[in-house]
């Protein structure tokens, strides 16, 4: 799946981490509606403002967003 791809799924797990030491990166393990897992990298606030069981959307070329 190419990153300009849309898709909508519900957030299963959250996590962050220094991969680099230096910076921290916020990811979402989201379940997609065709059932298959991504990870997807995500800004602070929308990290901060999803809990497990939410719904994100990802629109074509866009960033993921709450909905």
């Amino acid at each position: 799946m190419a990153d300009g791809d849309a898709w909508t799924g519900v957030v299963v797990k959250k996590s962050r981490a220094m991969y680099d030491g230096a910076n921290l990166y916020r990811k979402l393990e989201v379940q997609l509606d065709g059932g298959e897992v991504r990870d997807v990298k995500v800004k602070r606030d929308l990290w901060k403002s999803l809990e497990v069981g939410d719904r994100v959307t990802k629109a074509s070329g866009a960033d993921p967003e709450r909905g």
